[in-house]
């Protein structure tokens, strides 16, 4: 059942999705990896609770990272394995990923761009042998970044997440497949791994080893990760459902409004970072569509693209918002599947319930 990547074990073929700004820290990670799975910590603006966040915030980000890295760790007890989650397109990217490796991270997942240096940069912490993972949208990208990475680093991925347009937060998709997708007509996730498989076929043979492929976004329970699994799948990544626990690291009225969403409250947006994402429809959502959000007025340089004099709304301020309970200013991230989460957890709990529903489909 297990499987070993990049030497490390990891017992169950789960991987709890990085959810930023401060759903996944280290408690959620903890727990997690404690329970035998793969638990990420998101570093986009982790550092947003830092006494001297609002006067150093690069710093704030950086400090708390470390911190964050090394609790989860502890927590862990060596089950499972500690993940981060570092978005491409955030400013902190590279600094970030030298950050988690040098606090003893076990994998780096990068997604919201193209990670082409990730090798390198991880090569500056020669004392680290993390995993390295990109997040991709199909084929194109898996055999893209396969390319690059044999090519610049000779190397290749430990391993992948494909996530596919049900996934919550930030797409690898159009508006309008996302949208089709909410509609029901989702591009196909079996069609999305096929593609995968058979662009990285030549570097698996290359490197005599295999890439294990993590199929996520939409993914509702065990069965569905069985299912996966007999097409190639190594496993599965969830995320909105872990939010519905007691580790994770959002507030209670963040979880609440989780807990109480329809699916017709879930909206496709359009982010900053230049990507569309999925969304519950807060006020602020209900704002941007009607024209009425006030313009950003500070910026903290965040993200590597965003001007703040023509961005909708400052994506730091509302996803600190949102992981506070602030539901009038708040951007809530979440999966396709957010209107079936409707009892609170715990990740032992959701764990065993997943492994459950898998053994019952084989």
């Amino acid at each position: 059942m297990g499987l070993t990547i990049r030497g490390k074990h990891l017992p169950l073929p789960i991987l709890q999705g990085g959810m930023g700004v401060g759903v996944s820290l280290d408690r959620l990670a903890g727990a997690v990896a404690a329970c035998g799975g793969m638990g990420t910590i998101s570093t986009a603006v982790c550092g947003f609770d830092e006494p001297d966040f609002a006067t150093d915030p690069k710093g704030a980000n950086l400090r708390a990272l470390a911190a964050q890295v090394r609790r989860a760790k502890e927590l862990s007890h060596g089950s499972g394995l500690v993940a981060i989650n570092a978005m491409v397109a955030t400013t902190q990217y590279a600094e970030s990923v030298r950050t988690a490796l040098c606090a003893g991270v076990d994998v780096v997942v990068c997604g919201a761009g193209l990670p082409r240096d990730l090798p390198a940069i991880a090569a500056e912490v020669p004392e680290s042998d993390a995993a390295l993972a990109p997040v991709v949208s199909g084929g194109r990208a898996a055999g893209l970044i396969c390319r690059l990475w044999d090519k610049h680093h000779h190397r290749i991925p430990d391993f992948m997440v494909l996530e596919g347009p049900l996934a919550g937060g930030h797409l690898g998709f159009s508006k309008e497949e996302a949208r089709e997708a909410q509609a029901g007509n989702p591009k196909s996730l079996s069609d999305l791994l096929r593609e995968v498989l058979e662009a990285i076929a030549p570097y698996r043979d290359k490197y005599g080893r295999d890439i294990p492929v993590f199929v996520a976004g939409g993914i509702s329970d065990g069965a569905e990760m069985a299912r996966y699994m007999k097409e190639g799948a190594a496993g599965a990544q969830f995320a909105t459902r872990f939010i519905a626990t007691e580790e994770c690291d959002a507030s209670p009225a963040y979880k609440q409004r989780l807990l109480d969403a329809r699916d017709e409250d879930i909206a496709i947006v359009q982010s900053p970072v230049g990507l569309p994402g999925r969304a519950l429809r807060s006020p602020l959502i209900q704002r941007v569509e009607a024209g009425t959000q006030p313009a950003v007025e500070r910026c903290i340089k965040c993200l590597s693209a965003c001007d703040y004099k023509t961005a909708p709304y400052c994506i730091s301020r509302a996803l600190i918002a949102a992981v506070r309970g602030d539901w009038e200013n708040g951007l809530f991230f979440c999966g396709a599947g957010a209107g079936k989460v409707n009892r609170l957890s715990t990740v032992r709990a959701q764990m065993e319930q997943i492994m459950s529903e898998w053994r019952a489909a084989q």
